[in-house]
Order: C-alpha cells, then structure tokens, then sequence
C-alpha cells in the first residue's frame, strides 16, 4: 500500500513537472519569436473588398542597432498619388542617427481611403494591424509613436488622431480637419502639429471644397477645434518670419496644440528641412 502511495505521488510529481517544462517552453518559444529589429520591408494581410492584399510596410532603422535602447517610432503617410518611398529620405537623417525608427506604410492605389478615394480600404484597420505587428520587434518603444501625415496623408494622420490612441502626437501636414471628420467623445488627447500653406492651390486654408468630395474646415478653426477638445488655454501668438505660430498649452494630459501658417507656403512645404526639424523637436515633448 505504501508503495502503491509512493508511485502514485511520484507520477503526480512527474506531471507536474510536465506541464511546468510545457509552459515554460511555451513562454520561451514567445519570447524568442520577438523579431530583430533592422531595415526591411514588411507585408501586412487585410481583407480589402473581398480580396486579401499584402500591403507593403518600410521600416527604416539606423544600421547598427543599439540593443540596449528603445526606439521611438514615427509613422509617415504619403500624400495621394504618393508612395511610401517619398519618406525614405525625408526621414533618412534622424534613422541613420537612431533618433527614431519610420515606418512607411503604402495606401492602397497611392491614397488612404477618407470617404471619396480611389482606395476601398479601412485604413485605420491597417494601422491597427501594423501597430499589432510591431509589438512583435525588439527594441521599440511602443509608447512613443507619432505619425506625420502628408496631404491626403494629413486627413489619414488626422483620422488617426480621431479614431484610435496609439499616438503620443500626429503631425498633419497641408491638410486640416474637415466636415466629414467631426472629432468623437471617444477621442482622446494627444498633441497636434498642424501646418498649412496660406497660398496652398490644392487645400484651401480658409476652408471649403477641396479634393474629391470633401468640404475642409478653415485651418485655423480646425486647431481650435483640437484646442477645446482637450481644454487648452487660449494661444500664445507668435512670428517667425512671415510666418505665424499659435500655440495652444497647458491641455488635458500635458498636451499641446500647435498651428503653423506659413505664409508664402503652397502645397510642398513637408520639402522643408527646417519643417522636418521643428516637427521631430515637438515630437520628442511628449
């Protein structure tokens, strides 16, 4: 009878044992499964109207990784008729410094899909399926990621803003809210750098039909729109140049709201580097 005990715990212990060494494998197999993080480019699945599509996604890295560092991340969004290539050498600078990684996703046909496209995609599914993606990459700081958006890519970036939490901060460019993009009660703060051309031909900055079918608010309107969405104060005004800064702080969150016209500024001025500059320093705040 006491042997019969003994062998009964003894097999008791062994499977214990069993299913300890399973989980424990079964972690070490995730773990190891996290991805080397490097200069590639990805493809991401989505059902789009019935067809699977393998849309193509960039990551841009400095080329020797620091192993010991977390990797801020910052979207860039092509303008209609765009590639996501366009990003590559704006961005080239501070990847190759390590300041941050890019990552470029391609819209569907060259645009991001708002309402009157050529694109039938939900764009901000594919953004959800790239973040997702990217939790799989090793040394990427997941709570620092923000997006630059261009023209179309602006609305797109501005949608981003509206609709999903993933962003510290969005930066649209040449491109302000419009009528058919109204901000929601989910929405939730982040900080927003927005720039528009006062003699853009393509989006007006007073506001009014634009592109397709899109009516765009005035571009100052669309700031304080963000502004009183997350209760900043009324903005401290200032110039540099011609140009004129409104700056809308102390928001819920410690956010903050940023409207850049740029006087002589048409539909390109993202070509800047000075404006590439000035949106990464905005960036790195929060």
């Amino acid at each position: 009878m006491i042997i019969k005990r003994y062998i009964f715990n003894i097999s008791k212990i062994i499977l214990i044992l069993f299913f300890v060494s399973c989980e424990d494998n079964d972690y070490a197999t995730d773990f190891n499964s996290t991805k080397e993080l490097k200069t590639e480019t990805i493809f991401i699945q989505q059902n789009v109207s019935g067809v699977l599509e393998q849309r193509p996604v960039i990551i841009q890295t400095e080329l020797n990784i620091n192993t010991n560092k977390l990797y801020p991340i910052v979207f860039g969004l092509h303008g209609n008729g765009g590639t996501n290539t366009g990003f590559l050498n704006r961005l080239k600078r501070f990847t190759d410094n390590g300041e941050f990684v890019g990552i470029y996703p391609q819209g569907i046909q060259r645009s991001w899909n708002l309402g009157s496209e050529a694109s039938r995609a939900d764009d901000v599914q594919f953004i959800n399926l790239i973040i997702e993606e990217l939790k799989n990459y090793q040394n990427l700081d997941m709570n620092k990621v923000y997006v630059i958006g261009n023209s179309n890519g602006s609305g797109m970036a501005n949608k981003l803003g509206v609709e999903t939490n993933h962003f510290k901060a969005i930066a649209p460019i040449v491109s302000q809210l419009m009528e058919s993009m109204p901000l929601k009660p989910t929405t939730q703060p982040l900080s927003v750098f927005q720039v528009n051309g006062a003699l853009d031909p393509i989006i007006p900055i007073s506001g009014g039909p634009g592109p397709g079918t899109h009516i765009f608010l005035d571009a100052l309107e669309s700031a304080k729109l963000w502004a009183n969405k997350f209760n900043c104060f009324e903005p401290q005004i200032r110039m540099i140049g011609e140009d004129t800064v409104y700056e809308f702080k102390n928001c819920d969150d410690g956010k903050e709201v940023r409207y850049l016209r740029i006087e002589n500024g048409e539909h390109n001025v993202l070509n800047s580097p000075f404006l590439i500059n000035e949106i990464w320093n905005f960036f790195q705040r929060f």
